[in-house]
């Protein structure tokens, strides 16, 4: 009989949203009691207008290179084109210029798409991102870029700048809250009673909800006691950086492929 999974009978908080049951079901099937906390929901932008004209702006005049950060945003993009009749001429011009992506799930998007990266990010951050730009031939010439947020990260932003590089940015997504105030808050509770042996973080959003609420309802201190006596796992080191830039001891993170079956596999191997 096979020795029972280091992870049975532990209860790990899940605040995944989009693949909730998939994290939910790799979690169950090793045993753990998993307590579902969804904090964040993604939605199409609401500014449809800046998405098409940015995709026509694309397929009209192929840019000198286009950067995608996220797989969802790839699929975001590929789903806003077929809705206005650019599906094909979207497609072609991707496969006409250089294409960087920040990590594996944009280049799996992409494999949807029958297209391949031109160039990959050695690290999915932007700095990554950065490192792989340096070395392309971009001076004073027009790249147009996937955001995963509302905004461009800055650090990208001043690279463009020093090198008058024009950018033309597109976000086809935003986050919108998705458990109620009252869940996470008794989430925050539970955490800082010790009732919850580890928590496992899929994105950056879900850190930044969960230090919203807390500072709105005066959680903080309980929020900052639960996760120091909790096992925190984040998928990826964006995540990662982001728990530890407001003081988050980071437990557990894969070595490589940073989705969801090596975040539990590494999950797993830190209770043996």
């Amino acid at each position: 009989m096979e020795d029972p999974s280091p992870l049975s009978g532990r209860v790990v908080a899940v605040p995944e949203s989009r693949h909730l049951e998939v994290l939910a079901s790799l979690l169950e099937k090793r045993g753990a009691a998993v307590l579902r906390c969804p904090l964040v929901a993604i939605r199409d932008t609401d500014d449809e207008t800046s998405v098409i004209a940015w995709l026509e702006r694309v397929a009209a005049s192929p840019p000198d290179a286009v950067v995608l950060y996220t797989g969802e945003g790839v699929t975001r993009l590929a789903d806003f084109a077929s809705r206005a009749g650019l599906d094909a001429r979207f497609v072609a011009a991707l496969g006409r210029t250089i294409v960087v992506t920040r990590g594996p799930k944009p280049k799996r998007a992409l494999r949807a798409l029958g297209l391949s990266p031109t160039c990959e990010a050695p690290a999915p951050t932007t700095a990554g991102l950065i490192a792989v730009l340096d070395t392309l031939p971009l001076d004073g010439k027009r790249v147009a870029v996937q955001l995963f947020g509302e905004a461009p990260v800055p650090e990208l932003a001043d690279h463009f700048a020093r090198r008058r590089i024009a950018a033309d940015y597109v976000a086809p997504y935003r986050y919108a809250t998705q458990a109620d105030d009252e869940e996470v808050a008794a989430l925050i509770e539970k955490l800082a009673r010790g009732k919850i042996d580890a928590i496992a973080f899929t994105s950056k959003s879900q850190v930044e909800r969960l230090r919203s609420l807390a500072a709105a309802r005066g959680l903080a201190a309980q929020l900052a006691e639960g996760l120091a006596r909790t096992r925190v796992a984040a998928v990826g080191p964006v995540v990662a950086a982001e728990l530890e830039a407001h003081g988050v001891r980071v437990d557990v993170v894969p070595e490589e492929s940073f989705h969801m079956k090596p975040l539990v596999n590494a999950l797993e191997a830190s209770f043996r």
